[in-house]
């Protein structure tokens, strides 16, 4: 079955392609960068292995207006791990109290390849399921994730 909606982005970072694996399988460091502009991350778990759990929770921030205060969590099992130069996932996100409504299905993969001392990052992001509430996240799929790619290259340089 055709997924409802993919994006595939990539973005080239001035780091190491094993500097770019860490931020992405480190909790510490995915509580810096991840997810879209004005958002903070409060809870994050990750045990980057096949099978393992990546789960993670993005709290909007004041200047997201009426969402400030809101929570998405987001539960993955990763399904494949080849360390420095691929992982993904599968995950459940949703708006907490709010899970049946707002439930996002998708698979993420990211590829990472070294170019000249630097490093091509490549997201795929498919969603394959969602609840009755869940339109206006898929609309802005592409804008958070382009988002979350240029807060990881503002990570990195820093």
């Amino acid at each position: 079955m055709a997924p409802i909606k993919e994006v595939v982005l990539e973005r080239t970072y001035d780091a190491s392609p094993e500097t770019v694996w860490q931020a992405w399988t480190t909790p510490e460091q995915l509580k810096q960068w991840w997810g879209p502009d004005n958002v903070t991350i409060p809870e994050c778990d990750v045990d980057p292995r096949v099978g393992g759990r990546f789960y993670i929770v993005m709290e909007a921030g004041a200047a997201m207006g009426p969402y400030a205060g809101t929570k998405w969590p987001m539960l993955a099992h990763y399904t494949v791990i080849e360390p420095y130069t691929r992982l993904a996932y599968t995950a459940l996100a949703w708006t907490e109290g709010q899970k049946d409504a707002t439930m996002i299905d998708q698979t993420t993969e990211l590829t990472l390849t070294a170019e000249n001392g630097r490093t091509k990052a490549t997201v795929r992001a498919a969603i394959h399921r969602i609840g009755p509430q869940a339109g206006g996240a898929v609309q802005g799929m592409q804008m958070g994730f382009t988002q979350q790619m240029k807060k990881l290259e503002r990570f990195l340089s820093s």
